[in-house]
């Protein structure tokens, strides 16, 4: 498995040859609450970095989900539309949102490592 990303609006990124795969890191569940819906992008939809793509909503809040990179949103993860808890039981495994084919892998490699994630997460509190 690849090394995992992040990015400040507290998404997690894994790429996989030419596809990343795009979640919400532990922090972003944790003060968002118990998830109880997501809109996933639509299969096919060109994205931009910074795109809002999805949205998640707890029973606190309602979230946008942003792409970490540019590219094509190759799949998406059915299993949340009926099992939404996976992101907070999973946020980094079964409780990923998106596939993006990347447009340039480097932007990928321009993401925070998990030390400087947790420094900024850090920074927050």
């Amino acid at each position: 498995m690849s090394e995992t990303k992040f990015t400040k609006d507290h998404e997690w990124v894994r790429l996989d040859g030419g596809v990343a795969t795009v979640g919400i890191t532990d922090h972003a569940q944790t003060a968002l609450g118990d998830v109880v819906f997501v809109d996933l992008p639509e299969v096919g939809r060109e994205v931009a970095a910074g795109e809002a793509v999805a949205v998640v909503e707890s029973v606190k809040a309602a979230s946008d989900v942003y792409a970490p990179i540019a590219g094509r949103i190759v799949e998406v993860n059915g299993a949340l539309a009926d099992n939404p808890g996976a992101i907070n039981a999973a946020p980094t495994s079964d409780g990923w949102f998106f596939r993006i084919e990347a447009a340039d892998a480097e932007e990928v490699a321009a993401l925070m490592d998990e030390a400087a994630y947790a420094a900024y997460v850090d920074s927050l509190a």
